[in-house]
């Protein structure tokens, strides 16, 4: 399991890497595989050697090689957050059929929440292809280990958390995106596979911890009652976090009523 867990943590590395480049060209149009990556102070195109996730970030003191052009902070904490995530996913699944699917949805995950920061977007080119490599990925533990109930539950909550996000943007528009609403059926996927709790749980952290943020920066004058705040950071970090809490907070509530 130690391996497993610190392979996955060195390959999330790797990706964060590559969702930096992800993060910063889509939102712009740009293509992700070509040119190579070059300093945006002088043009210099960044060797292999300079770009080892947060190792050179480290060694090069922040700064380009060539032009003493600063490189921000974000860069080296995106590498480290996908490889945390990763890593903990890998402890969470072990190794499993489900492992795969899940680490794609931290990739996404991560790459969508610092897009929305940045921008107030959720791309198309990003959201809806993550459908069927999602769907595809689950396919393989409800044919492989029988989990077809899982399979069929998943893509009803996909379908569910949906709907009901679609009704939220009908009815308040100004409070709610057509993004969020195309990345709430993702999310209704993954949920809906570990359960109906983590559905329930999952979507309400997403609003408690929107509605949390939005009144702390009230509270501290940076934010008014009509600021619109992006909502799929929250929307995904709830979700990351009910795959690790749903249960016990499930068992908690269930206790609590008497069930």
């Amino acid at each position: 399991m130690v391996a497993l867990i610190v392979a996955c943590g060195v390959f999330g590395l790797l990706i964060g890497s590559f969702l930096n480049v992800v993060i910063h060209r889509v939102p712009a149009g740009e293509s992700i595989v070509s040119p190579p990556s070059r300093c945006p102070g002088c043009g210099a195109e960044i060797k292999a050697y300079d770009n080892i996730p947060i190792i050179s970030w480290l060694l090069l003191r922040a700064k380009c090689r060539n032009c003493g052009e600063p490189i921000s902070a974000r860069y080296p904490l995106v590498e480290l957050l996908t490889g945390v995530l990763f890593a903990v996913m890998a402890w969470k699944f072990g190794l499993s059929w489900e492992l795969p699917a899940f680490l794609f949805f931290a990739a996404v995950g991560v790459a969508l929440g610092a897009i929305d920061l940045d921008t107030r977007r959720l791309p198309n080119v990003i959201t809806l292809p993550s459908y069927p490599v999602a769907v595809a990925l689950l396919v393989l533990p409800a044919v492989l280990d029988g989990r077809w109930p899982d399979f069929v539950r998943a893509l009803a909550a996909g379908v569910i958390l949906f709907a009901f996000y679609f009704l939220l943007a009908f009815i308040y528009p100004a409070g709610m995106g057509f993004g969020d609403v195309k990345l709430s059926g993702l999310v209704g996927i993954y949920l809906g596979w570990l359960g109906w709790g983590a559905l329930i749980v999952g979507g309400f952290l997403g609003f408690a911890l929107g509605a949390l943020v939005g009144v702390a920066l009230m509270v501290k004058g940076r934010a008014g009652r009509k600021t619109a705040l992006p909502y799929g950071p929250f929307m995904l970090l709830g979700a990351l976090m009910a795959i690790f809490v749903a249960d016990p907070i499930s068992s908690w509530y269930l206790g609590l009523i008497g069930l």
